[in-house]
Order: structure tokens, then C-alpha cells, then sequence
């Protein structure tokens, strides 16, 4: 008996053409390249961070049109046209984004592996607190407004893993920046 479908061929390739902090990108890749490694190893954007590459950790987190995304979940060929944020484009020294400065502020980190992808997740968190999306410990869904409580901001960020534990100072610089906006 033979196999009709013979062996695999080589990759096969695409072209993505995206805008990463800002600046238009066109790339050709193999298909089976996820955001976090077209991040990393095409534009040398280290800030993304690969830590348990199964979406469990969050190390990855990135900003893709102002949502949040886990970068290794997602193929970079899906993200044909996006915006991509990662925390290289949030903010410069000297003039750092509200959350990476309270960060700094409220010694929100220990080794700082896992500080790329909380700022990115937080900054996203935010946004979707502020558009009235509810999370699992919501409680008024007819409010409109989303209070952020502690129990709040911890639900939201549960997919972003800090093995150091320095859960509090990051729920304090969350906070912060939260009541900066309001």
C-alpha cells in the first residue's frame, strides 16, 4: 500500500504587513510563525517575553488594536493590517507610559520577567473596564460602569502569572493609574 500524499513539502511562506509601535512592517514568514516569535525574532522586539508558550503565563501579553492577546497563542499571519503595541511602544525614558511609570513607582516587579506582559495586560485591562466589559466577579452588569474593586483587578489580571509575587504592588499600580484616569 503507498501513501498518496507523498512527503511534506518545505514551509510554506505568507506576507504580513502590520504596524508594530508605530512603524509599518512588511515581512514575509513561515505560516506557522506565532506573533510572539515574529515579534521577537524578526523585529528584535525583546520586550515580549516567552515564558511557558501555551497562553498560561502571560509573559507574552501584547496590545493588538488596543485589545490584549497572549502573542504565542496567535499566528502572525492573522494579524494581517493590525496595530501591534508591545511595551517597547508604550512608552520612552523620560516619558513613560502612566502604568510603566507607577510600576517603577510602587516597585511593581522582583526580576521583571513577567513585567512586559502585566504592564500590556494592564493597560489593556483598563480599557476594557473603561468600555463597561464585565469579568467573572462583576457584580452590577447593569450598572454601566465598572468599579474596580481589588477582587476586580485581580480577575482581570489572572492570566498574567508574577512567580516572584508581587501581586500586591502590581494591584497597587493598577490602582493608581486607574484613579489617575477617573
Amino acid at each position: 500500500m503507498t501513501n498518496d500524499t507523498g512527503p511534506a513539502e518545505g514551509p510554506f511562506l505568507a506576507k504580513v504587513e502590520l504596524t508594530a509601535n508605530g512603524t509599518a512592517r512588511a515581512l514575509t514568514v513561515d505560516t506557522r510563525t506565532t506573533l510572539l516569535d515574529l515579534l521577537r525574532n524578526h523585529l528584535d522586539l525583546m520586550g515580549v517575553k516567552k515564558g511557558c508558550d501555551h497562553g498560561q503565563c502571560g509573559a507574552c501579553t501584547v496590545l493588538v488594536n488596543g485589545v490584549r492577546i497572549n502573542a504565542c497563542l496567535s499566528l502572525a499571519v492573522m494579524h494581517q493590517g493590525d496595530d501591534i503595541t508591545t511595551i517597547e511602544g508604550l512608552g520612552l525614558p523620560g516619558a513613560l507610559h502612566p502604568m510603566q511609570a507607577a510600576f517603577l513607582e510602587r516597585d511593581a516587579f522582583q526580576c521583571g520577567y513577567c513585567t512586559p506582559g502585566q504592564i500590556c495586560s494592564a493597560v489593556g485591562m483598563l480599557a476594557e473596564a473603561a468600555d463597561g466589559a464585565p469579568s467573572q466577579v462583576t457584580e452590577n452588569l447593569s450598572a454601566g460602569e465598572i468599579a474596580l474593586t481589588d477582587a476586580e483587578i485581580r480577575e482581570r489580571m489572572s492570566g498574567n502569572i508574577c512567580r516572584c509575587s508581587a501581586y500586591p504592588q502590581i494591584l497597587e499600580a493598577i490602582r493608581d493609574v486607574a484613579e489617575q484616569a477617573a
